[in-house]
C-alpha cells in the first residue's frame, strides 16, 4: 500500500500545464516565450502508456527539447540514447523521439519529470523540486494503482524526488548508477546517470552501462 501522503498528494494534486506556482520559472517561460514563440514553453505533462509496468523519472525539460516540442526528452540530445533504448528492448514504437506528433508510442512505459518546466541553466531550486512534487506523487499514486511496479529515476534529483513523493528518506536508499531499491509499498526503484549531453560525451553512461539497467528491469518484469 502506498504511504498516506502519497495518496493524499494523488487526490489533491493534478497536473495542470498552466500551473505558475514557481514564480522564477513561471517569469523565465514567459522569457523564453517572448525569444522563441514556437515553442511550448510550458509545464511538460508526462508521455506514454497511461497503465504502464516502467515509470521514468527524469529532472526537468531541456531548453531545445521538451521544452520546445511539449514531450519530456523529444528533439534534444538525451533523448537519443533513451529512446534507442526504450526501443531495443520493447518499450518503444521506433528508435527516435524527435516530435509531439511524430507517431511514437510507448507500450509498456511511461516518462515524466521531477519538475515539469524548464529551469535556468538546467538547475531547478531545491523549492521548486518540492513544489512540484505533488504533481509526481500524483503521478506515482496512479501509477502503482495500474498495476505498475518498476520506477526508473535518472540521477540523483530524480531519484530524490521520486522518494519524496513516497515520503521515504533518500539516506535510506543511496543513489548509485545500476543500484536497485525494494521499497516498502511494493515498489522497486532502479537508479541510473542520466542520460544527458555531458554524461555521454564524457563516458560517464554509455550504451552498455544504461542497456544493463534496462536488462536488470525487464528481467525482473519478467520481460526477458
Amino acid at each position: 500500500m502506498l504511504p498516506r501522503q502519497a495518496i493524499d498528494n494523488s487526490m489533491q494534486t493534478r497536473f495542470s500545464a498552466d500551473c505558475r506556482q514557481c514564480q522564477r520559472l513561471a517569469r523565465f517561460l514567459d522569457e523564453v516565450k517572448a525569444r522563441h514563440p514556437d515553442y511550448h514553453a510550458r509545464p511538460v505533462p508526462a508521455f506514454g502508456d497511461t497503465t504502464p509496468k516502467l515509470l521514468i523519472i527524469g529532472l526537468a525539460p531541456g531548453m531545445h527539447g521538451a521544452n520546445r516540442t511539449g514531450r519530456p526528452f523529444t528533439g534534444d540530445h538525451a533523448g537519443i540514447l533513451l529512446y534507442r533504448t526504450l526501443h531495443k528492448f520493447g518499450f518503444a514504437s521506433h528508435d527516435e523521439s524527435t516530435s509531439a506528433d511524430d507517431g511514437l508510442q510507448l507500450p509498456g512505459c511511461r516518462i515524466t519529470n521531477a519538475v515539469k518546466c524548464l529551469p535556468p541553466e538546467n538547475k531547478p531550486e531545491p523549492a521548486e523540486i518540492r513544489q512540484c512534487n505533488g504533481y509526481l506523487a500524483a503521478e506515482i499514486a496512479g501509477f502503482a494503482a495500474g498495476g505498475g511496479t518498476a520506477l526508473l529515476a535518472l540521477g540523483t534529483v530524480a531519484h530524490q524526488a521520486g522518494l519524496m513523493a513516497l515520503g521515504l528518506k533518500p539516506r535510506v536508499y543511496p543513489f548509485a548508477h545500476g543500484a536497485v531499491h525494494a521499497l516498502p509499498n511494493g515498489l522497486t526503484l532502479y537508479d541510473s546517470y542520466h542520460c544527458s549531453r555531458y554524461n555521454t560525451q564524457t563516458k560517464r553512461l554509455t550504451t552498455e552501462t544504461f542497456e544493463m539497467v534496462f536488462t536488470k528491469i525487464c528481467a525482473d518484469l519478467a520481460l526477458i
